[in-house]
């Protein structure tokens, strides 16, 4: 079972990758965990990653692909895998399908956890980070037991430049303008399911455990 994860940041997709690699025994792959990999294990194709990477460059679509591909190909991989953050674009889509067509193979389903723009902003906006000890709240839905104060270390927690209002909504212009078009891109390949992302996070999850069975 090979599925691609959509959405928007902040609609809670990495979190339901997560729990869907978790009860398929299937790797959870998010391309920003691959790419450390390969440059931390120093490896050829890492290598020439790092080189885009550190003039500022956006790593090409072919690279990444074959760094995908090269982690796919690995055994725990063999029943399935979820992707998450991959692909963004139509031209990453296109590379993506040819590549698997290639080897027989194709993605089984594309799944969008749908949430309206003003969700997101709410649910972003209300997050709260300890930049200690790394812990993350919500003042609504995780709110820490004393306001403002990490429950586990005692710092202060401030709200991330990342989930400021202003960010948010340049980061869901940039998610329309190159990330929607794949909805109508995997709409017409017949593989795309939606899910109502605003619901608990366990609802949506069962939603998309019936999807896939």
């Amino acid at each position: 079972m090979k599925i691609i994860m959509l959405g928007a940041p902040g609609a809670g997709k990495g979190t339901q990758a997560k729990m869907i690699a978790e009860k398929y025994g299937i790797p959870h792959i998010s391309t920003g965990d691959i790419f450390r990999a390969n440059i931390k294990n120093a490896t050829e194709l890492g290598m020439e990653a790092k080189k885009y990477m550190d003039e500022g460059k956006l790593v090409p679509d072919e690279l990444t692909v074959k760094i995908l591909l090269d982690r796919v190909a690995q055994d725990d991989c063999k029943n399935g895998y979820v992707l998450d953050g991959f692909p963004r674009t139509i031209p990453q889509a296109e590379v993506l399908t040819a590549a698997l067509e290639k080897m027989n193979d194709a993605v089984d389903f594309a799944i969008d956890v749908n949430v309206p723009d003003e969700n997101i902003v709410n649910r972003m906006s209300g997050r709260r980070a300890c930049l200690t000890c790394g812990a993350t709240y919500h003042i609504v839905h995780i709110p820490p037991k004393q306001e403002g104060i990490c429950d586990k270390c005692g710092s202060a927690l401030v709200l991330r430049d990342d989930d400021k209002p202003e960010t948010v909504l340049n980061r869901l212009k940039v998610y329309h303008d190159q990330t929607q078009p794949l909805i109508d891109y995997y709409t017409e390949k017949g593989i795309l399911k939606t899910v109502d992302g605003t619901k608990d996070m366990q609802e949506v999850f069962e939603q998309i455990v019936s999807i896939l069975s």
